[in-house]
């Protein structure tokens, strides 16, 4: 049977190329729930929207196996937690996949990846804070002395500062709009946003009153606002021609892209810190990031090499970075910066050592250690190799009797100064206790004979809610030790404080059962149980293991 030839042609329409790309491809990255995905599946009608689920199970390289295939997203939905490091992530404990910000760069600055979000015309964040206008980077008083040092006045310094923290705080919301260059809708979240089956309700409503003529034409639907309006949903787009982000943008580029070789990002490194330093500590994470990369084989490569000699003749600029750095206001920044100066060639491993002698002095003549100033300590001499230079700053503490100073210096291996530290476990003053509580966190107490000694003084301890909290420290020790197992014991037997016999039951549920599991134990439990415990609690957890073992 022929066709007729007006039946012809449209058959030959139906069947072009031209036809099938009538149809948008939705891009979906789910790494938590797939609730709101599902949603826009069951509304977006299968002629005119292709789905495409770019995250590979067991894959790491899920982005990477897209940008391979060619994939051109018109809508990208991104399904996830969203927090702290900038990266989308699940709770499930079956999923391992996430998504790092940094990654979502990589792909929006790479040329090898051209093709993945350049015909996007919207993105769904569904996360907590993708679009919070918050500034991530502190921009402490450091940087407005810096610009004070470089000869502005107070006021010009403190106006660039402004600028500074308006154009790199790098709020999720920037990062987002950096990412997604030119995009003309992202939805996201100021703040909280809601859990995946709750805003998959939300959508299905929204899509009930508008169905889905509003999806992929590149502009901002106030009926979705209208419905996540109390659920801080807000929408931006992305950076375009003549943004203030203009120029983070570039910078942002020169750590992501991967087309880079490792010379070229350090000649972009070097050129970043060739300018007013107040602007490349706000690049101070990325800097490190990359510095890290620089390991042996990197080094050996001659254009590498070549580039780190340049920079360590540029001393104009060092010295600039170093008097920022030993201005800085937090500790950890300041040995973050000298991290980067000794991997780009600025300082020798013995300048390193003293920068870092001079930092950890100048905490020590302070009048108060904080317990983050301890684990930095104790973080920056995790393999030992300042161990023996407490004695070179035992001088400088401003109180000898302090236990955050104690704790400073028994990070650099000093005996002394740790048995002063530990007996803040057991002081009265609840800033000494929470400070010996981070320094254990660095050093725990591995020797029998002083496990011992600590477990008796929190057998004395007065207070109820100190003696807790040091028995709850205590709990993060795997106690071997049938000694110290019989003085909590009679210290359970003896004590009027629930809270302290649930603490103590938490210590032996973590205890070796060997020492903890034995008659007498249980007998104890029993018969000096408190009637005020609370439902719940670990000493019927810990009397009900016993029984059965």
């Amino acid at each position: 049977m022929r066709l007729a030839p007006s039946l012809c042609l449209l058959a030959a329409c139906l069947l072009s190329p031209l036809a099938f790309a009538q149809k948008q491809t939705v891009c979906t990255v789910t790494i938590n729930s797939a609730d709101e995905k599902e949603t826009f599946r069951k509304f977006l009608p299968a002629d005119k929207y292709d789905f495409v689920e770019l995250v590979e199970r067991n894959r790491p390289d899920w982005l990477g196996s897209a940008c391979e295939q060619k994939v051109s997203c018109d809508v990208l939905l991104i399904s996830g937690h969203h927090g702290e490091g900038n990266v989308f992530f699940s709770d499930a404990l079956d999923r391992v996949e996430h998504l790092p910000v940094a990654e979502l760069e990589r792909v929006a600055c790479s040329d090898s990846c051209p093709n993945l979000f350049a015909n996007l015309k919207e993105v769904y964040l569904f996360g907590c804070n993708t679009m919070n206008p918050e500034a991530q980077h502190t921009v402490g008083g450091e940087i407005t002395r810096s610009f004070i040092r470089e000869g502005r006045s107070p006021a010009e310094a403190a106006r660039l500062t402004n600028v500074l923290r308006a154009e790199r705080g790098e709020s999720s919301r920037d990062r987002m709009r950096l990412v997604f260059k030119d995009v003309p809708v992202i939805y996201g979240f100021s703040s909280t946003a809601p859990l995946g089956a709750s805003a998959g309700v939300t959508l299905n409503r929204y899509f009930q009153s508008s169905g889905s003529r509003e999806v992929a034409k590149g502009r901002v639907s106030a009926g979705l606002l209208r419905q996540f309006s109390g659920q801080s949903m807000v929408a931006g787009r992305g950076m375009a021609s003549g943004d203030s982000l203009a120029a983070l943008r570039g910078d942002v580029c020169s750590f992501s892209n991967d087309r880079m070789t490792a010379a070229q990002r350090l000649e972009s490194v070097h050129k970043i810190m060739q300018r007013p330093v107040a602007e490349s500590r706000l690049l101070l994470d990325r800097i490190e990031h990359f510095a890290k990369t620089l390991d042996a084989n990197a080094r050996k490569q001659p254009e590498v090499a070549q580039a780190i000699e340049r920079m360590a003749r540029d001393t104009a600029t060092r010295d600039r970075y170093l008097a920022f750095a030993r201005d800085a206001d937090q500790p950890e920044t300041r040995a973050r910066m000298v991290g980067v100066a000794r991997a780009v060639g600025w300082l020798s491993p013995q300048q390193r050592r003293d920068e870092l002698l001079q930092m950890f002095g100048d905490m020590l003549a302070s009048k108060s250690v904080a317990g983050s100033e301890v684990g930095l300590a104790c973080s920056l001499n995790q393999d030992g190799a300042l161990n023996g230079d407490a004695d070179r700053l035992a001088g400088v503490a401003a109180r000898a009797d302090s236990v955050g100073h104690s704790a400073i210096l028994a990070c650099l291996g000093s005996a002394e100064a740790r048995t002063h530290a530990l007996k803040g476990l057991v002081s009265s003053d609840d800033a000494d206790v929470r400070i010996a509580q981070f320094y254990l966190r660095h050093r725990p107490i591995t020797d029998v004979a002083e496990l011992r000694a600590v477990t008796r003084a929190i057998a004395g301890m007065n207070g109820t809610e100190a003696q807790a909290r040091a028995l709850d420290v205590l709990a993060r020790h795997y106690l071997s030790d049938r000694d110290s197992v019989e003085t909590l014991k009679q210290l359970f037997a003896r004590t009027p404080a629930w809270p302290v016999q649930n603490a103590i039951a938490g210590v032996l549920l973590r205890a070796d059962p060997k020492a903890a599991a034995n008659p007498e134990v249980l007998r104890t439990l029993r018969e000096y149980r408190l009637k005020s415990l609370p439902e719940g609690n670990m000493v019927d957890a810990l009397i009900e293991r016993l029984r059965l073992s």
